[in-house]
């Protein structure tokens, strides 16, 4: 490099630096807490990524005439700057909100080109539809929150090419499998949150409530990865939340799209299993196929029950009410046949679970459910969990009436039920007819 810009410099020619996946060596370290000190090593002093890095600020001094860099995680900036101080960190502005990703316009335009030449079996409209909740919302500048919102371009090239691929039929799966082990490179990062096992863990609260409340960091030293106040901003950056609003003067996280909240629940699910909570997946999958072609609700539930009762850890019980729903929540997102949607708003409320039928990929399905999840503590009395089940009843008829959810049920049954837990047993499941 300092030869190549010396050159340049003696011959009159400027040079532009494009570096794009800068950091793509640090998150393989950082995913291996051994190997910090190797990381240390390479950032400070003599090592050679700091090295490199003043070879370049040197450079810009005769011939780098400009620097671009890109990458994901905001660690080696904090750890560069004293050695490439003079560049300026453009992640957060707001003019650069729709740099990377696809406008909802974008999106229509490239439909729009692609129908010329296909015989596609769906309009404009309907494809944006079935592909917003999973590949749009996402929003990388506090200042530019409310303005629009973004697709993730490679899900919606990925979505694109399957659909012309499979002879303009929907694709079976949303997620495609190259994206998925792009967020799997976070399992070890997510290993990080210290307060996972506690009550105030970013990932049960996400689950549990939808949202989170905290500061957005541009940039922090590795050494500090694992500090809870940076593990947000770091599930922000790798794209696992979006900027959702504000709440008493903070930023508001959401998880983006179903995609998303998809790996969410995974990542909650391996934790579970770390933890021998385990699942058998293959009989969670028919008991979903009897549940969407049968009817048969109870033995889907009764199946997650049994595993809480038998496997629960004693922490997993102390957190109570955001574990049963965290874990329920977990595994009804692994269903083929349905998106569920937590928190279901409403002009009536809120509805815990809305298992949205994909009946334009399984067109043959026949059930749909809205279910209401209710938690008390061990020592409930019969009285307790005899109004808890009164008051279920009264709030999934409710929900049930809701136009949000009469337009996405299809031509489907749909069961309003209930679900109530004391402590970690399921005490009652049962629909109102």
């Amino acid at each position: 490099m300092d030869y190549l810009y010396n050159e340049c410099d003696r011959v009159g020619l400027k040079i532009y630096l494009f570096i794009d996946e800068y950091d793509h060596f640090t998150n393989n370290i950082l995913s291996d807490a051994a190997r910090l000190k190797e990381y240390q090593g390479e950032t400070h002093g003599t090592g050679y990524l700091r090295t490199f890095f003043d070879t370049i600020k040197a450079g810009t001094y005769s011939s780098i005439e400009r620097v671009f860099i890109t990458g994901v995680s905001p660690v080696t900036l904090d750890d560069l700057t004293s050695g490439f101080n003079i560049g300026t960190n453009y992640s957060l502005a707001k003019g650069f909100n729709e740099m990377v990703g696809f406008t909802e316009q974008e999106v229509r335009e490239m439909l729009t080109y692609y129908s010329q030449y296909y015989e596609f079996n769906h309009t404009i409209d309907e494809l944006i539809e079935i592909m917003k909740p999973y590949y749009d919302n996402y929003c990388f500048a506090l200042k530019a929150y409310g303005e629009t919102t973004m697709y993730n371009s490679n899900m919606v090239l990925s979505f694109l090419y399957k659909y012309i691929d499979e002879g303009c039929e929907l694709p079976q799966q949303m997620l495609e499998d190259n994206i998925r082990v792009d967020y799997n490179k976070l399992r070890m990062l997510i290993r990080k949150d210290k307060e996972f096992a506690h009550d105030a863990s970013i990932i049960q609260t996400l689950v549990s409530k939808g949202y989170v409340v905290g500061e957005l960091k541009e940039g922090f030293p590795a050494e500090d990865i694992a500090n809870n106040s940076n593990f947000l901003s770091l599930l922000y950056y790798f794209g696992m939340v979006t900027i959702g609003g504000f709440y008493r003067g903070k930023p508001r996280f959401v998880i983006p799209n179903e995609v998303v909240r998809e790996q969410v629940y995974s990542y909650l699910l391996d934790n579970y299993h770390d933890n021998q909570l385990y699942t058998d997946m293959d009989e969670l999958s028919r008991l979903e196929e009897n549940m969407a072609y049968d009817g048969e609700f109870k033995p889907f539930f009764q199946f997650i029950a049994d595993s809480i009762y038998t496997f629960a850890s004693q922490r997993d019980r102390q957190k109570g009410e955001s574990f049963v729903h965290g874990y329920t929540l977990a595994l009804t997102s692994l269903c083929c046949y349905y998106r569920p949607i937590s928190e279901l708003d409403n002009q009536n409320g809120y509805a815990d679970v809305f298992l949205r039928p994909r009946c334009e990929i399984y067109k043959d399905m026949e059930h749909s459910y809205i279910i209401e999840l209710k938690y008390l503590k061990n020592q409930a009395s019969k009285a307790e969990v005899e109004a808890a089940v009164s008051q279920a009843e009264a709030q999934v008829c409710r929900y049930a009436e809701t136009v949000n959810v009469n337009d996405n049920i299809g031509h489907t049954t749909l069961h309003k039920v209930y679900v109530v837990y004391r402590g970690v047993e399921m005490v009652a499941c049962d629909e109102v007819q």
